[in-house]
């Protein structure tokens, strides 16, 4: 049999995991009275809950037979920004090299070691290293306190035995006390640092090695043993500190070895990753992530739909704790330990902040200190959409050793007290003088504002989808949501309280609102507007001071905003509706002819920014031949003034 294809499934079993619909092992994808027991599903249509619980060796023969019968559903090859493939661990530790002065290259290898290697004579010196792709990991925890150099490999392949060799020669003639090698448990990285150690022992050198194995994915024990992942981070850490306040190369082994066993590290994943030049390693539907993955793009041991993210932690968690399962963490109530928060190369800052917080919540639920947090990059995979975390327990020495100062650039500058959920928040400041709650009055205009607030709110809510569409062309496509989200508030709000009938404390008790609640540009821009706009109606709310009010919201709009008319903005609404607000101030104006009137206007100008060329906000970064609809804040300021007038009508 191919070593591609695999095994011929029994009779009734469901294959086809990869969404496809079709039976890998029949070129038109097999439907009813498939030989192979599949049934035929249309593609894109999510499989069955039994596909994904097959075992992940045969989810994964499958998808590679499916890429063979169907070359079109190949994937691509994913964009790099490197200048050659050949060349992008090179160069990348050449960058590394030159923005840090602490750093030397060592000639003809690529290995990287401290710039001050004669300050290591008398200490013992600390190498790891392993293949590339895992940045910071290794180069950037190369400093005082840290590791003495590292040897790198091409990406996700191990160093040759001749650079390692090479490093251990350039420490050992600079003075050091005996030479620890902290690697990864890989087979290339276990074979290749231990010939090199065989070779230097033979040329009189005193080298030892330490292998780290915290994985905590596999449910069986694994003849390979655990996987090394981000917990070498923390073992290069305690070793740095240890070496650096003048330990023996015999205790620094003895109390390395010992941190290693009470390590865990678990990642989960949204996305594969790729090595320059190649496709990604594994697929993942948009409704799917991957427990248990390593950091050399190999699938996990567990595919499942996508989870919030505090269920996704305590998932996590609950795995790496497990009773049954042999990589397990032993974590009891009272226990102490230092989580990594561990981004895997393509997760977003805001998502790995939610992450943070969750371990914390759920840690601290079982009963566990967490004596010190790290959260950032520490050993990735590539790009790949993911994280992982990492628990070591720890005591009061193991802590100190964590805290030692150390000019690694890699490590955080970490707070040395434990992180907890319970922080007591800061007071907040008292009110300034006229920024207390808007008192509530009532009378006919509570009313007439109530039906005109809700007929706004609803206007906004039913424009979402249009809104956010308006949008793509020229912004991030949340116009809708933001506009949304303003109608919801002001919703909640006059449920809570009737609004004020003054239209000074109407205004304001509404910009305060927007300003709050909206979010983005547009909810500065309307509370501007509003603030400004109840300024003179204080003493004043005949129909001319509304005009007053109009020109004074728009004269702080285009202040503080930058924009003017003709910048394809909601100013040009709203700009247009103050011009034909101005017949107010005529006398015996009527107050809903006026209104209809600038309704109009104010639509017109929003048709018309469909032919402007932007020149303020978001917008105005793109070029005028791909914004071909109008302006989504100028549509949104019109449809708002006609919700006025359709209120003040009712």
């Amino acid at each position: 049999m191919h070593p591609l294809v695999p095994p011929h499934p029994k009779k009734g079993v469901r294959a086809g995991g990869d969404g496809t619909g079709r039976c890998p092992w029949g070129r038109g994808g097999h439907g009813p009275g498939c030989p192979h027991g599949i049934p035929r599903r249309d593609a894109g249509q999510p499989p069955p809950a039994a596909d994904l619980a097959l075992p992940t060796e045969f989810r994964l023969g499958a998808e590679r037979l499916q890429r063979i019968l169907h070359p079109t559903a190949r994937m691509e090859v994913p964009k790099k920004l490197v200048n050659s493939v050949a060349c992008c661990a090179d160069d990348a530790l050449a960058g590394l090299v030159a923005c840090n002065p602490g750093l030397r290259l060592l000639q003809g290898h690529r290995v990287v070691l401290r710039a001050d290697l004669a300050a290591i004579r008398g200490r013992v010196a600390l190498l790891s290293g392993g293949g590339s792709g895992h940045e910071p990991a290794h180069a950037g925890y190369i400093g005082r306190g840290m590791l003495t150099g590292v040897v790198a490999g091409a990406v996700f392949t191990s160093p040759a035995v001749g650079s390692i060799l090479a490093a251990i020669r350039a420490v050992t003639q600079a003075g050091a006390a005996g030479t620890l090698l902290i690697v990864k448990n890989y087979t290339g990285d276990r074979l290749n640092f231990g010939l090199a150690l065989e070779r230097a022992r033979a040329e009189g050198a005193d080298v030892r090695m330490v292998v780290v194995g915290d994985d905590s994915a596999f449910a069986a024990p694994k003849k390979a043993g655990r996987r090394g992942l981000c917990g070498t981070v923390l073992v290069h850490k305690v070793a740095g500190a240890l070496a650096e306040a003048g330990a023996s190369l015999d205790e620094i082994v003895k109390k390395v070895s010992a941190a290693t066993k009470a390590m865990g590290t678990l990642g989960l994943s949204l996305s594969p990753c790729s090595v320059p030049g190649s496709k990604p390693t594994f697929r993942l539907a948009d409704d799917e992530m991957e427990l248990g993955l390593g950091i050399h793009g190999e699938a996990g041991v567990r595919r499942m739909k996508v989870l919030p993210a505090d269920e996704a932690v305590e998932t996590m968690l609950a795995h790496m704790t497990d009773p049954s399962n042999a990589s397990r963490l032993p974590l009891s109530p009272g226990a102490s330990v230092v989580l990594v928060v561990n981004n895997l190369g393509g997760l977003s800052c805001l998502e790995l902040g939610i992450v943070a917080g969750a371990a914390v919540r759920r840690l601290e639920s079982r009963g566990v200190r967490i004596a010190r947090a790290l959260v950032g990059s520490f050993m990735t995979a590539l790009e790949m959409a993911g994280v992982s975390l990492t628990l070591m327990l720890v005591d009061d020495e193991l802590v100190k050793l964590i805290d030692a100062d150390t000019t690694a650039m890699a490590w955080p500058n970490l707070a040395a007290a434990p992180a907890t959920s319970q922080r007591q928040e800061l007071p907040a400041p008292n009110e300034g003088p006229g920024t207390a709650q808007h008192e509530i009055s009532k009378g006919p205009g509570t009313a007439r504002a109530q039906l005109v607030l809700e007929r706004v709110c609803s206007t906004l809510l039913d424009m979402q989808d249009k809104l956010n569409e308006l949008d793509r062309a020229a912004g991030d496509g949340d116009c809708g949501h933001t506009h949304a989200r303003a109608a919801r508030a002001i919703q909640e709000w006059v449920r809570a309280r009737p609004p004020p009938a003054a239209p000074a404390q109407l205004l304001s008790a509404l910009a305060d609102l927007l300003l709050e609640k909206m979010g983005g540009s547009s909810g500065v821009l309307y509370g501007l507007f509003l603030t400004a706009a109840a300024w003179p109606l204080h003493n004043r709310n005949d129909l001319p001071t509304w005009a007053d009010a109009m020109d004074a919201g728009i004269e702080a709009m285009q202040r503080y905003g930058g924009a003017a008319p003709g910048d394809r903005t909601m100013l040009d609404s709203l700009w247009a509706a103050a011009q034909a607000l101005h017949a107010l101030r005529s006398p015996g104006a009527d107050l809903l002819q006026v209104l209809a009137t600038a309704v109009q206007s104010a639509e017109a100008a929003a048709e018309a920014t469909r032919h402007m060329e932007a020149g303020a906000g978001r917008a105005s970064y793109i070029s005028s031949a791909q914004l071909l609809q109008p302006d989504p804040g100028a549509v949104a300021a019109a449809a708002v003034l006609k919700a006025v007038l359709e209120g003040l009508r009712s």
